[in-house]
């Protein structure tokens, strides 16, 4: 008689292990999810516009509450979405079932970012009423009357001084942003997409998130910076003409 009560007794704790495996899943998964939703999720970069600050196939980490919840500055590494012919069609990647189902499920906490191929990240260079000019004698580039230091982050052949090949002179919309690619001879970004319904002003609705993070490969591991110095007599400006 012992020995038939232990049994489904150690079959109950069994379903209930399960149970509770399942419950912690499931739960895990939810609060992945409404993470990747409103916080935080993963991308990867798919060309070499940001270099040196970013290599193709680096995977970072984007806070999706700016612009939501956090104003964007000059400076920021910004993903946003293709605000219409920036990006060629791309070819429908074709997946096993395995591999697509655990793609899908890394999708939805987070970790993978199937539809990176889908949007571009740059540079926040003009925020909206910003003049933006390039470039002056020294082949800088200026905000508002302000020339800037960008010698920081900006990657250009060797020789070359100009901040950008080509020359501009443009009044940033309302609602709209200036994106430039640190890697400025190999980058198609505003100054480039004049001939697009956007006029190669870059919508705010169309802002994903701030970049933070390069979390893989771990070699390039480095939080992302938006040298505020660079543009720090930009700001005094501003505020001295509140």
């Amino acid at each position: 008689m012992a020995r038939s009560k232990k049994a489904p007794s150690k079959q109950r704790s069994v379903l209930l292990f399960i149970r509770d495996l399942l419950v912690i899943f499931v739960v895990a998964l939810l609060i992945s999810f409404l993470i990747k939703t409103f916080l935080i999720r993963s991308f990867y970069i798919p060309s070499g516009s940001m270099e040196n600050t970013l290599q193709i196939d680096d995977r970072i980490i984007v806070n999706q509450l700016e612009p939501e919840f956090i104003p964007i500055s000059r400076g920021d590494v910004i993903v946003f979405k293709d605000p219409g012919g920036w990006l060629l069609p791309q070819a429908e990647i074709v997946q096993n079932p395995i591999v697509a189902g655990a793609d899908w499920l890394l999708s939805v906490v987070g970790l993978s970012a199937p539809d990176s191929n889908d949007h571009l990240i740059k540079r926040v260079i003009g925020l909206p009423g910003d003049h933006v000019v390039c470039c002056n004698a020294l082949g800088q580039m200026s905000v508002n009357e302000v020339p800037l230091d960008e010698s920081a982050y900006v990657l250009l052949p060797a020789g070359d001084t100009k901040v950008s090949k080509d020359d501009f002179d443009v009044t940033i919309p309302a609602g709209s942003l200036w994106m430039m690619g640190d890697n400025r001879y190999n980058s198609k970004d505003s100054r480039y997409n004049g001939d697009t319904a956007g006029k190669g002003y870059v919508p705010i609705d169309n802002v994903v998130g701030r970049a933070l993070v390069v979390s893989w490969p771990l070699a390039h591991w480095a939080w992302l910076d938006d040298y505020p110095d660079v543009f720090r007599e930009v700001e005094q400006a501003d505020k001295g003409s509140e």
